[in-house]
């Protein structure tokens, strides 16, 4: 019988990011299709799979970063499939492919960040993903993107054939909404130390989430318009990330500017809705969940126009370009300043929010591994 052997190394191992991608889908193709012909594939030095994830549950023999090595820096062509019985599809959703024999292949590219600001990408893994990936993405049957302008990159970049590229829209959780248990939103003010009203980012600190432009920014807006806000960018640190403290210290406004580090998941609804407004800078995103996140937790939203941000935003949000610090300054102040609009974003925020369910995801995955089976 055809399977689909899905890998959920990530989901397992990663709390963020990839990880909690493919928790999202696994979890909506669990609760939606149990019946699917799904084995769950994962490494050796994985955790266990969560118990509500009922389908089987398979280890290869060797670590995460044993596979790697054999796979991906040796180049050894050792098909997966020889550790996994039966015939169908072997589902990758974190950038890279095993060497396959007789299953068909997928594979999940969320970006080219590594080729579009190579400066920007983790000292050591721009390398790697120069030649792990482009080799996955020509071993794939099919290749999915998270966006339409990932699969405008994958052909742009690697002369993919453009029908061998699809668009596989991510989810949010539905447990982003407003919080209005007043209880909670004390809890996680208090929890983070963060102030009664504030502007909020929230991503991993990198160079590619340009904060420094948005700390410039917030200068302005507090030399230029005198508002009350502070700014809080949540995240958990990252690499070449000093730039980012640098700014906030030599800011004149250093004391409104905070870091409260990692925020858990399940503190995040009422983040989003403890904030005035959501800023989304970013010079380069493959989805950009942050700003969806707010807009279903009720929150403006101003975002960079660049990637696939437009996509994600639509209408709901004002886009700006990245790196120009007084129209962000402006377009902060008017959202603080002006309730109309604020109320129109929010509206708009919701609907658009609506549009991305891991409910519509796992029906289109479903119809895509149809397609191959």
């Amino acid at each position: 019988m055809n399977e689909i052997f899905l890998d959920v190394t990530s989901a397992l191992k990663q709390s963020a990011g990839i990880g909690r991608y493919t928790r999202g889908l696994v979890n909506a193709l669990v609760r939606y299709y149990p019946d699917l012909p799904v084995t769950l594939v994962a490494s050796r030095d994985a955790p266990e799979p969560p118990s509500g994830w009922m389908y089987p549950f398979r280890r290869l023999p060797f670590s995460e970063r044993v596979g790697v090595i054999l796979w991906q820096r040796l180049r050894v062509p050792l098909p997966v499939d020889w550790f996994l019985k039966g015939e169908g599809i072997f589902h990758s959703p974190d950038f890279v492919l095993p060497p396959l024999a007789r299953f068909a292949g997928i594979v999940t590219v969320h970006d080219l960040s590594f080729l579009v600001y190579p400066q920007y990408a983790v000292p050591g893994l721009e390398f790697y993903l120069r030649g792990a990936v482009p080799r996955s993405v020509r071993r794939a049957r099919l290749v999915l993107a998270d966006s339409e302008n990932t699969r405008r990159d994958l052909i742009r970049f690697w002369n993919t054939p453009p029908d061998k590229v699809r668009v596989l829209y991510p989810g949010i959780s539905r447990r982003f909404r407003p919080v209005t248990d007043t209880t909670v939103l004390e809890r996680v003010r208090e929890r983070y130390s963060l102030p009664d009203r504030f502007i909020l980012s929230v991503s991993r600190l990198e160079p590619r989430k340009n904060f420094p432009t948005l700390i410039r920014a917030f200068d302005l807006l507090k030399r230029n318009y005198g508002v009350p806000h502070h700014l809080v960018i949540a995240g958990g640190k990252g690499w070449l990330y000093d730039p980012i403290f640098e700014a906030a210290a030599r800011s004149p406004y250093r004391e409104a500017i905070h870091f409260p580090g990692f925020v858990a998941d399940e503190d995040l609804p009422a983040l989003y809705t403890l904030a005035d407004v959501f800023a989304y800078p970013s010079f380069y995103e493959g989805f950009g969940f942050p700003p969806l996140e707010a807009m279903a937790c009720g929150t403006p939203v101003v975002s960079a126009d660049n990637s696939s941000l437009p996509e994600v935003v639509g209408d709901a949000g004002l886009l700006l370009p990245a790196e120009d610090e007084h129209a962000w300054a402006d377009a902060l102040a008017r959202l603080l300043q002006d309730e109309v609009l604020r109320a129109t974003l929010r509206e708009r925020g919701f609907q658009q929010a609506a549009r991305f369910s891991w409910q519509a995801s796992a029906k289109a995955l479903v119809a895509i591994y149809a397609s191959l089976l």
